[in-house]
């Protein structure tokens, strides 16, 4: 097998991407990597539908459950930590599969995309966050203006996390961040990728499936998953209670909505979300859509995946 060849099975949310992952690997004689933000973290396996050993099939599956909820992972040590993995499957002669719908965080493994140097912790973040602290977000922001106009433009005051990011890779690097992203890009991807996408012919049939999962996560004991993270510790500005379903279901245990308020609000986050993914993937013409009916036929996208895997000749 080439040494840079990968397959992605990419789509919105509950559309099927983990079965389809692991039948492609059962054929393919491949291995499982999740390219999902909220998939890493331990503890939450039902919010994040991230799959259960029986899903697995014997088929090993990497970037589930690999860090602390506590914890606040970036693109960057995402993408790192999930190149490894590729590469490792790669180096043992398997076929590494792509199954996530985050898709910032499947282009920058596709990509091998490096990023700016700078990292939350260092000195000069602690002089920019204290600098925010004492002279408020615009401050700093019009400082971004005199030094990188262009990234300053896309951003929100509110957005302090990325107004600190871009200035920290200025002053550590003497390179703005808006010229760190343009040479990155320009370099060509890392991987050879095939992408299977999986989608409803009919948003309708999409959202029904949504709300269907929704209640079934409920059902399964979501609720008992938030109080457990709560009981562990983690605290509620982790990056981990930003996921849907848990950030909604923290109100109603604040009692600032009824149950039934924050599952309503937990389906319709679903669906905005479903929205957001298809409106990012599709921007990607390499894509190959298998469209879904009212059920979803997974012999038929099987058959009709490893038709394209094998037309593609990246065996």
């Amino acid at each position: 097998m080439n040494t840079n060849r990968v397959l992605c099975v990419v789509g919105p949310t509950a559309c099927g991407k983990t079965t389809m992952g692991v039948l492609l690997a059962q054929q393919l004689s491949g291995e499982v990597v999740s390219v999902d933000s909220m998939q890493i973290y331990r503890g939450m396996t039902i919010g994040t539908a991230a799959p259960t050993g029986a899903e697995m099939q014997n088929i090993p599956h990497h970037m589930v459950a690999v860090a602390d909820p506590a914890e606040n992972w970036s693109v960057a040590r995402f993408a790192a930590e999930a190149d490894n993995c590729v590469q490792d499957i790669l180096d043992r002669g398997k076929l590494p599969i792509l199954v996530g719908g985050t898709g910032l965080y499947l282009d920058a493994v596709v990509a091998g995309r490096t990023f700016a140097s700078g990292a939350a912790g260092g000195e000069i973040r602690r002089q920019l966050q204290e600098r925010l602290e004492a002279a408020g977000a615009e401050a700093l922001l019009s400082e971004l203006r005199q030094v990188d106009p262009e990234a300053a433009g896309r951003l929100h005051p509110a957005d302090h996390k990325r107004i600190l990011r871009a200035l920290e890779v200025y002053y550590e690097t003497g390179k703005t961040i808006s010229q760190h992203d343009r040479e990155t890009r320009a370099l060509p991807n890392k991987y050879d990728a095939v992408y299977i996408g999986l989608a409803f012919r009919e948003r309708a049939d999409m959202r029904t499936l949504i709300d269907r999962r929704v209640d079934a996560m409920v059902e399964a004991g979501l609720l008992d998953e938030v109080r457990a993270l709560l009981d562990a510790g983690v605290p509620r500005s982790a990056t981990a209670f930003q996921a849907i379903g848990y950030k909604e279901l923290l109100s109603f245990l604040d009692g600032e909505c009824s149950l039934e308020e924050a599952v309503e609000e937990v389906k319709l986050r679903s669906r905005q979300y479903a929205k957001r993914q298809l409106t990012w993937l599709r921007r990607n013409p390499a894509i190959h859509w298998i469209l879904w009916e009212k059920e979803r036929d997974f012999a038929r996208a099987l058959q009709i995946a490893t038709e394209i895997w094998t037309a593609s000749g990246l065996q």
